[in-house]
This record gives C-alpha cells, structure tokens and sequence, in this order.
C-alpha cells in the first residue's frame, strides 16, 4: 500500500513529541517501544540519539504509515490524548474502549501501569480497531 494513501502517523507530531523526546516519546508513537524505554531510562542516550532522532523522523514516519492501518481511529489524536492526558483514559474513551476508559479515569491509569503499557500497545490497538471496522 502507498504510504501516501496510508497516512497514519504525522511528522508534525513525531516533530512535537521529539521536544520531548529524551523521554521516547516521539519513538513510542512511531512504533518502536524498545528504543522508546531505552530512551526513556537514558535520557534520550544522553541527548546524543536525541538529536539524531531530528534526521530521523521522516523515515519512522514512513515506516509507521506502512505498518499501521489507517481508518476510523487518528493514531495522532490518540498519541496526544495519551501522552498528555492518558491518566485520565481520554485516549481509551476517544477509541471507543468506555470501560476501561473510565476504569483509567477513576485509578490513574490503573495506578500509572495501565498507562505506562498503552505506551507499549497503543499503535497495536488502533491498528486492530483500524483493521477490524
């Protein structure tokens, strides 16, 4: 499929997310959880893969839209509903997930674990919701 046609992830958003991304922010919502912990638990390898990342963007940003489905689900709107307000299960409301949405709303994110593993899952469960409707 033509990423072109495909566009499920945002550079403008990867772009938003890399400010924050010695946090893995911006790794996290283009997919890649592993390097997203790595750079959550070194500050972005000390800055260093940080800047990097700058260059890299628009590739993870193609390899996102080849990977992920687009459909009734913005990933980018669930990013940002996630990143900044996913404690309070905005996100999982915005996806049509009610019970668990509220369930994150009245614990904190299931006490900031549920919260921490949508950051592992999220583009998984969009794509699945993308996919299936």
């Amino acid at each position: 499929m033509d990423a072109t046609l495909n566009d499920t992830h945002r550079k403008t958003i990867g772009y938003l997310l890399w400010i924050f991304g010695f946090t893995g922010a911006h790794r996290f919502y283009y997919g890649k959880p592993v390097t997203g912990t790595i750079w959550f638990f070194t500050l972005g390898l000390l800055g260093i893969g940080w800047l990097i990342d700058l260059f890299l963007i628009p590739g993870m940003d193609r390899s996102a839209d080849r990977r992920f489905a687009a459909g009734r689900v913005d990933y980018s709107i669930a990013w940002l509903l996630q990143t900044f307000l996913g404690v309070f299960g905005l996100h999982r409301l915005y996806m049509g997930k009610w019970l668990t949405g509220l369930l994150w709303l009245v614990t904190g994110g299931l006490f900031l674990i549920g919260w921490l593993y949508d950051f592992w899952t999220l583009n998984g469960q969009i794509d699945e919701i993308n996919r299936h409707r």
